[in-house]
């Protein structure tokens, strides 16, 4: 069976645009997914990017015009500038990580749910009523928010490195089992393909 290591930030809006596909893709192709948020800030710090607020404003207009875009061609509404962005990842990464620990849920509809808030909800998932509906939502304990944080606040540090080492460089990112790399939402067709393959 493959497997897919997903790595990718809960305040980016090209993870929310790529919506569940990746799940979508998995079970079609009876492949695994180990999720791994990490922080995204960080990992350009650590990779040679450059955070969106300090780029160029000709690439911070472009940017603009392909979330728009990239919205358009997910069916999926998207606030440009939302009220709660940035805003600290790790209280929702930290839930995602023991929400997976825990099992008994799911997990797309968990990160899906984290990011439709930030990006279509205009919620702060750095607040903890908004983490606890998410878990709700997708089948998972509330309390994970809370149960979760020692554990979380390691394998969130872990993630960073982990990717580091791989070759992450941006988010949403993809890695199969067999080292094939896929950046991007709009990359998922091509991980689909490489799928088929195996």
């Amino acid at each position: 069976m493959a497997a897919i290591d997903y790595y990718f930030s809960t305040i980016s809006p090209f993870t929310y645009l790529a919506g569940r596909r990746l799940q979508e893709i998995a079970a079609r192709h009876g492949a695994s997914i180990t999720y791994k948020p990490l922080d995204v800030l960080a990992l350009f710090g650590r990779t040679g990017g450059t955070p969106p607020k300090d780029r160029h404003p000709s690439r911070q207009a472009y940017r603009l015009v392909e979330l728009q875009r990239q919205s358009d061609n997910a069916g999926l509404p998207l606030i440009m500038k939302p009220a709660h962005w940035p805003t600290n990842q790790a209280p929702s990464a930290y839930a995602i990580i023991a929400a997976q620990a825990a099992g008994g849920g799911d997990m797309s509809a968990l990160v899906h749910s984290v990011l439709r808030a930030v990006w279509a909800e205009e919620k702060d998932i750095a607040q903890d009523d908004v983490i606890r509906a998410c878990l709700d939502g997708a089948g998972f304990d509330p309390a994970l928010a809370d149960s979760g944080m020692l554990a979380g606040a390691e394998i969130y540090a872990q993630n960073l490195e982990d990717a580091v080492s791989a070759g992450v460089f941006g988010a949403p990112f993809y890695i199969t089992d067999d080292g094939m790399p896929f950046w991007g939402q709009d990359r998922l067709d091509d991980l689909d393909r490489h799928l088929a393959k195996l």
